[in-house]
């Protein structure tokens, strides 16, 4: 088992360090040798806090020889992403007027994953105020992606994707408000969760700036890791009332609609004039569906919300613009209002200095959306989509970001092309689940989206399980294999 400890779910861990089969300690210190080994190249791990995990880990140890009663995570080691606060360990967010800022106090799925005894030993890497879907900054530097260097592993959890795929930590915990948990899960080729909208506290993230106390719209916290069960376990420690709601608000995510495949019904939106999806994807979606089908599933590759992707995009776009707007000062968006054109940077501007009755007007077109989903959902279970429309792009860090252009299916793309997908569950507010069902013609992962109704986080999360069994769950890249 020790030499294989690194590839151990997180609760695999658990149970093992419950059952005395091996100590927290000795996870730990196998877990912090092989990122000292292996993460050169990759660059995912970016400051430690050792001396402390160290003693946790030893306290854990502890009371499992006294027979305490333990967490669902209790002595398993785990890193988190640099943009959630730490209490007493550097947090930067990857900004550089951050470098030394040190919490008084964690955040508040940080506390959550340690009364589950969870032992944070490390940070990850991430783009500058996770406002990216590459991950780099000018404290820390780039991360890359594991199955090959020359590209990012997504962002803004790019460091947390990284070092899972690497075997580096069982659990993570990200972000996501524009796909920061499922395109770093689909680039690096590892399993992510985001949330249904409200039900994981993420006060104490970075942004905004530390102490901030409201939570940004579209925004959520959620757990990153190699097995569903994992991402449950995790979700089941992080989902709970918010400083606001603790006294009365209570969360009871209902089953899943389904637990065998062929009990599931299942539509999938694989591919849209509005955002085409390259060869590579087309190709490992489909056989996806087949590998479904052919499992005994029934899956409608017709069906559709009351709505186009061109018409939810529009309105994601707008409100992820207007959720990321606290970022500037009043002097900065007064200029980007007087923004005019047509090109990509021209509609972020003006975006971002949307008036409030702009941003009302948004969200009831959002309101509308969720209710198209919801009748959606009076006949299907879930809808399988792609993450993004190709594989992990090569590093590309020129500013200003919107000015950037991708290569899509072998056309030149604008840069917010990318972000196409992420935005009919984004937009509405619903749980995705995202695994690994294939490799491009370079090998590269390519994952799927599973989207479910408004809190069916259960559901998504039991599908995913069943499609990642049958597509042979996460890839390991050749450079995890050491030297």
């Amino acid at each position: 088992m020790d030499n294989e400890l690194h590839w151990r779910s997180g609760t695999e861990l658990a149970a093992a360090i419950r059952a005395k089969e091996v100590s927290s300690r000795e996870v730990l210190d196998h877990l912090v040798e092989r990122i000292d080994r292996l993460d050169g190249p990759v660059n995912s791990v970016v400051h430690w806090d050792l001396e402390r995990a160290r003693a946790t880990a030893t306290a854990a140890d502890e009371a499992v020889a006294r027979g305490d009663e333990l967490g669902a995570l209790h002595g398993v080691p785990m890193t988190i992403k640099d943009s959630f606060q730490t209490e007493g360990c550097i947090t930067t967010s990857g900004a550089p007027e951050l470098a030394e800022h040190v919490p008084t106090e964690d955040a508040w799925p940080v506390a959550r994953l340690r009364d589950a005894g969870a032992v944070v030993f490390a940070k990850t890497n991430l783009p500058i105020y996770a406002g990216d879907i590459q991950s780099y900054n000018d404290v820390y530097g780039t991360t890359n992606n594991p199955h090959d260097v020359t590209r990012g592993p997504g962002g803004s959890s790019g460091g947390s994707a990284a070092a899972l795929a690497m075997g580096f930590t069982p659990i993570e915990l990200g972000s996501d408000i524009g796909g920061s948990i499922r395109v770093p899960a689909h680039y690096s080729g590892v399993m992510g969760h985001k949330p249904s909208f409200g039900i994981v506290p993420a006060h104490g993230q970075i942004p905004g700036p530390p102490g901030t106390l409201s939570q940004a719209d579209l925004a959520v916290a959620g757990p990153l890791a190699r097995t569903v069960d994992d991402l449950e376990t995790e979700l089941h420690v992080l989902a709970g009332p918010d400083r606001w709601n603790t006294p009365a608000w209570r969360l009871d995510l209902p089953p899943s609609r389904a637990t065998e495949l062929a009990d599931f019904r299942i539509a999938a939106w694989l591919d849209d004039e509005h955002c085409p999806v390259d060869a590579d994807t087309a190709r490992v979606l489909g056989e996806t569906v087949t590998a479904i089908e052919g499992a005994g599933g029934r899956v409608d590759t017709d069906a559709r919300p009351g709505f186009t992707l061109a018409k939810v995009d529009d309105v994601f776009q707008n409100l992820l613009m207007m959720a990321l707007s606290g970022g500037h000062e009043r002097s900065k968006i007064e200029r980007m209002a007087e923004a005019t054109g047509d090109e990509p940077m021209a509609f972020v501007k003006r975006a971002t200095a949307s008036r409030h009755r702009d941003w009302l007007s948004y969200h009831e077109r959002r309101m509308q959306i969720r209710e198209r989903w919801a009748e959606f959902f009076g006949d299907f279970d879930a809808i399988v989509l792609p993450v993004h429309p190709r594989p992990a792009i090569p590093h590309d860090h020129h500013e200003p970001m919107w000015d950037r252009m991708v290569d899509i299916g072998g056309e030149s793309k604008p840069y917010g092309h990318l972000f196409r997908w992420t935005g009919p569950a984004g937009a509405a507010y619903l749980p995705a689940t995202v695994v690994p069902v294939g490799m491009s013609a370079d090998g590269l992962p390519i994952g799927v989206q599973i989207v479910g109704p408004y809190l069916h986080d259960l559901t998504t999360l039991r599908l995913a399980a069943l499609v990642a069994e049958l597509m042979g769950g996460c890839p390991r890249p050749a450079l995890s294999a050491g030297r």
